[in-house]
């Protein structure tokens, strides 16, 4: 058996469905942490148990003995790394899939986790540079384990009518979310020398720091007035997929590995997508022969046809689903 520990996020419900698809249902169980929220829907799996109280949190023992193998979607929990750190021969066969903001920042993160991860036994990621990074700053040794983790990281084969450049606003998205990590400070000012230019200017802010995104408006409403365009109502997947189809160009200021479905998805509609060439998302598309930008020399400028065409290419053939079927294959039965 092998139990799955998670909350609740957007990219959980396609990954269950993915799993019980193309595996057999009977050997995983989906254990979440936390509440149910109905803004992601999920089908009612009979492989799927919620724990929604901390006092039961220590019931889930009996399934981690039990388990041969423990996939840990995120380190999250305290109460569920407070049971790692107090069982540690859990955690030899225990594979962690390294989300990023669990482990980035290493001087906020508690000792616990720093003592889990040290000792834990395997590490799921695509992006190399991260698990040179918990070697780095954690001492970690576990085995690693390349996978796309989640469909939201797949190439998406959709097709939509796009209405012809000629005089028409150069559409930009800067950032994925609320979360303050995106920096749209930082982005809106090195934009702020194009405020009088054919452009529109998007920001998805619909989930996240409510605050913050108060914040996020204010600004861009000031330097682009109507040229700003705040998203603050959550869509639909294949909405969202058409109001990505329709940017030109995506700009992302994480200073970490961050918005990665957003970044494949873009790059796989043939969009000009900017990012940090400091995080280790710029190494790896580098790496693929994938053409990201340089967010410190932000131009107006479309991707040209060339380009365009190479990067959905090889997103296509790296980011696949027969790709993803084949790590996890690897890592369920290693």
């Amino acid at each position: 058996m092998i139990v799955h520990i998670m909350v609740l996020d957007k990219f959980i419900p396609p990954f269950i469905e993915f799993v019980n698809k193309h595996f057999d249902s009977k050997e995983h169980l989906f254990i979440f942490i936390g509440r149910k929220n109905t803004q992601y829907e999920i089908q009612e799996y009979q492989n799927i148990i919620w724990i929604d109280k901390k006092t039961k949190v220590f019931s889930l023992l009996r399934y981690l003995y039990k388990a041969d193998k423990i996939i840990i979607h995120g380190l999250w929990n305290r109460h569920f790394l407070k049971i790692l750190y107090l069982n540690p021969w859990l955690l030899k066969k225990s594979y962690w899939i390294m989300w990023g903001g669990d482990f980035y920042f290493p001087e906020k993160q508690s000792w616990v986790k720093k003592q889990v991860i040290k000792k834990m036994g395997n590490f799921i990621t695509y992006i190399e540079g991260d698990y040179e990074l918990v070697k780095k700053w954690y001492k970690a040794e576990g085995n690693y384990y390349k996978c796309f983790m989640y469909p939201s990281n797949l190439y998406k084969d959709v097709s939509f009518d796009v209405e012809k450049k000629l005089n028409r606003n150069i559409i930009i998205q800067i950032g994925n979310s609320a979360d303050p990590t995106n920096n749209h400070f930082e982005i809106l000012e090195k934009l702020s020398k194009y405020r009088d230019e054919n452009i529109k200017i998007y920001a998805p802010l619909s989930y996240g720091d409510i605050v913050y995104a108060e914040k996020v408006i204010k600004e861009g409403k000031k330097i682009f007035k109507d040229k700003f365009i705040p998203l603050t109502d959550f869509m639909q997947f294949d909405k969202y997929l058409e109001f990505l189809n329709n940017i030109d160009i995506a700009i992302f200021a994480h200073n970490r590995q961050q918005a990665m479905g957003n970044i494949i998805t873009l790059l796989g509609l043939g969009k000009k997508v900017y990012m940090k060439s400091d995080i280790t998302p710029w190494q790896m598309f580098n790496e693929l022969g994938i053409k990201v930008f340089d967010v410190e020399n932000i131009k107006l400028s479309l991707l040209d046809e060339k380009t365009k065409k190479e990067n959905i290419e090889k997103i296509k053939i790296h980011f696949s689903e027969e790709n993803l079927k084949k790590q996890l294959e690897e890592i369920f039965r290693s």
